[in-house]
C-alpha cells in the first residue's frame, strides 16, 4: 500500500500520469512501427529503403536532380556520415553520382543518374501507395492537418532553430518550379 501511494506522489516530480503514459506509448510504438513498415514496402517491392527512397526521391524533387550533399542530409534528416555510406551503396547501383560543386569546390554535389530517376519512378506508386495505406486513410482531412502541426510543434520543440519540413520542401519545390517556367 505505501509502495502505491510513493508512485502516486512521484507522478507530478518525473512521472508520466496515466493519460500520459496512454498517449506516449502509443505514440512512442507508432514512432517504431512506422519506419519498419515503410521499409519492409521498399525492401519488399523495390529492394531498397526506406531512407534509400528518400535519398533519390529528394534529388528526383530538383530541377537538375542535383543537390549539394550537406542540403540533401538536411533533406533526408540525416547525418552527412550517414548520407555519405547510402550514396556510395547508390552509386554503386549506378543511381547516384557525386562530382565536386564547380561553384564551390569545397562542396560536392550529388547527382541523381537516368537509371536512379528510373528507380525512384518504379518505386514511387507502391511507396505513396504504403504512405497512404498507413498514414492518411486512416485519419480524416482534418486528423490529417493535426497530424501536421503536431509533428511542427514536437520538431520545433527538438530544434527551435531547425529548418522545417515545410520550409525545406517549399524550398525544393520552389527551386523546380522557379526553373520550370
Amino acid at each position: 500500500m505505501e509502495y502505491d501511494q510513493g508512485v502516486e506522489d512521484q507522478r507530478g516530480q518525473g512521472w508520466l500520469g496515466t493519460e500520459e503514459q496512454l498517449h506516449w506509448y502509443t505514440f512512442a510504438s507508432m514512432l517504431v512501427c512506422l519506419p519498419g513498415a515503410m521499409d519492409a514496402q521498399l525492401q519488399r517491392d523495390a529492394d531498397i529503403s526506406h531512407y534509400e527512397y528518400q535519398v533519390l526521391a529528394g534529388l528526383s524533387m530538383t530541377a537538375d536532380h542535383t543537390m549539394r550533399m550537406s542540403d540533401l542530409a538536411d533533406f533526408t534528416e540525416g547525418t552527412l556520415s550517414r548520407l555519405s555510406n547510402v550514396v556510395a551503396r547508390l552509386e554503386r547501383r549506378g543511381w547516384v553520382r557525386r562530382t565536386p560543386d564547380p561553384v564551390d569546390g569545397r562542396y560536392t554535389l550529388a547527382i541523381l543518374t537516368g537509371q536512379g530517376w528510373a528507380k525512384v519512378a518504379q518505386s514511387a506508386p507502391g511507396h505513396v501507395a504504403e504512405v497512404r495505406r498507413l498514414v492518411f486513410d486512416p485519419l480524416t482531412k482534418a486528423q490529417q492537418r493535426q497530424l501536421r502541426e503536431i509533428s511542427r510543434r514536437i520538431l520545433r520543440a527538438i530544434d527551435p532553430d531547425h529548418c522545417s519540413p515545410d520550409d525545406r520542401l517549399r524550398t525544393l519545390l520552389g527551386a523546380v518550379n522557379a526553373a520550370g517556367t
